[in-house]
């Protein structure tokens, strides 16, 4: 996740005992978090090796994998939520895993950084890009190969047949309700398959 302050808000969505697949895990401190405080299982995928070892080590089952090769190796509905948290903006395509995401979760959960942030929008007008706690590189050394925004997702959540159960901004660990796609430097959206 962009900001570890935003752990909180996003394990708050996920319910009490459910078995979780964290899309790009990372050193799995939100899985290690979910088991510890809310009594879930599941297992992470992140294909970073320090990431798979971080993951081991705090006792979270974890898969090496490539999120670009889809998730193949699990069934329909196999889990009751699946995490995309802080991945989207790396992954080439970005339908493509949030199909993914719906088909093997009962629901998702996806953040990602929000680039229509008035701070990033300001940056933009003075003819430079961004750079944030959300988006911390510089344009020529990203491992971001896109931006989105707020309302971009919900367009693409719209075109892919995912009915959007919750949606909200998060700037600094706080939710942001109102005006998110302005306020908020982070977008969460929680969604079902319609």
């Amino acid at each position: 996740m962009s900001d570890r302050t935003d752990l909180p808000a996003i394990a708050a969505l996920v319910p009490p005992g459910s078995r979780v697949l964290d899309l790009g895990c990372g050193d799995g401190e939100l899985l290690a978090h979910l088991r510890d405080h809310r009594g879930c299982s599941g297992y992470g995928i992140d294909r970073d090796d320090a990431n798979v070892l971080a993951c081991t080590r705090r006792g979270v089952d974890v898969l090496q994998l490539d999120l670009e090769e889809g998730l193949s190796a699990f069934g329909d509905a196999s889990f009751d939520v699946v995490l995309q948290l802080d991945t989207m903006q790396h992954l080439r395509n970005t339908a493509r895993m949030l199909a993914e995401t719906a088909r093997v979760g009962r629901v998702g959960i996806v953040s990602f950084p929000n680039f229509a942030h008035w701070p990033n929008r300001l940056r933009i007008a003075r003819g430079r890009m961004p750079v944030t706690r959300a988006l911390p590189y510089e344009w020529y050394d990203t491992p971001n190969i896109r931006v989105g925004t707020f309302a971009d997702f919900q367009g693409l959540a719209r075109r892919q047949g995912l009915r959007v159960l919750d949606a909200f901004g998060l700037e600094h660990g706080r939710e942001v309700r109102h005006w998110p796609n302005l306020r908020a430097s982070v977008a969460v959206f929680r969604f079902e398959r319609a």
